[in-house]
């Protein structure tokens, strides 16, 4: 069974897998990470997924009306937006006003990824003027860019603060905390495709990913 899930979900989604399997061992659970809009292209284009688990409820939008969900699909957590910066902050970034340095190296999501989207409307919240260095295709890329010095900042999820460890540090946002709600759809119409949403929306699948940071959608 072939799972797209979004980059945020790397860490979650291969613990769910693990699981899955251990109470399935006739499944073997292959595991496609990347940004959603990418993953998304890529089922329009007739990638074989069974299951795809998006970043924002826009990007599974479009799979659903080009017919290719086999199920409704349904939010199972949320995640918020973060701002992180390197451990060390060389920049002595302390809110999110400071972003409109424009000596600052900025790295956020591209517009068209769901990251890059709730950046965008946080930024613009705050009434802050920021001009990124650098747009990522995933979140992830994001983070990589920040825990590598090569950007001074970048918007990425809270649960990505967790997976970037002792390598970043996290910025309060203030009051502008924006969440993305995450869908999950079978693609396929077999049934382990709706056996592994259902597991995902069930106890032990929302104990998991609440593990790894995420939140009740």
């Amino acid at each position: 069974m072939t799972v797209y899930a979004a980059a945020s979900l790397s860490e979650a989604f291969e613990d769910l897998a693990t699981e899955y399997e251990a109470a399935n061992p006739d499944v073997d659970v292959r595991l496609n990470f990347a940004g959603s809009a990418r993953l998304a292209a890529q089922i329009g284009a007739g990638a074989r997924a069974d299951v795809f688990a998006s970043a924002n409820g826009a990007t599974m939008s479009r799979v659903v009306a080009e017919g290719l969900t086999a199920t409704p699909p349904v939010s199972f957590v949320r995640n918020r937006l973060a701002l992180v910066v390197p451990i060390d902050n060389p920049a002595d970034i302390t809110e999110l006003a400071d972003l409109s340095d424009d000596s600052l190296v900025l790295a956020v999501c591209a517009p068209e990824v769901p990251c890059g989207a709730l950046a965008q409307a946080v930024l613009n919240d705050a009434g802050v003027d920021a001009e990124p260095d650098t747009e990522e295709t995933s979140v992830r890329a994001v983070l990589t860019k920040v825990t590598l010095g090569e950007a001074d900042a970048g918007l990425v999820y809270a649960t990505d603060v967790a997976a970037g460890a002792d390598k970043v540090a996290s910025v309060p946002l203030g009051p502008q905390i924006r969440f993305n709600d995450y869908p999950v759809a079978a693609i396929s119409d077999r049934a382990v495709a709706a056996d592994f949403v259902h597991f995902v929306l069930g106890p032990n699948g929302q104990g998991i990913l609440r593990s790894h940071g995420f939140e009740s959608p």
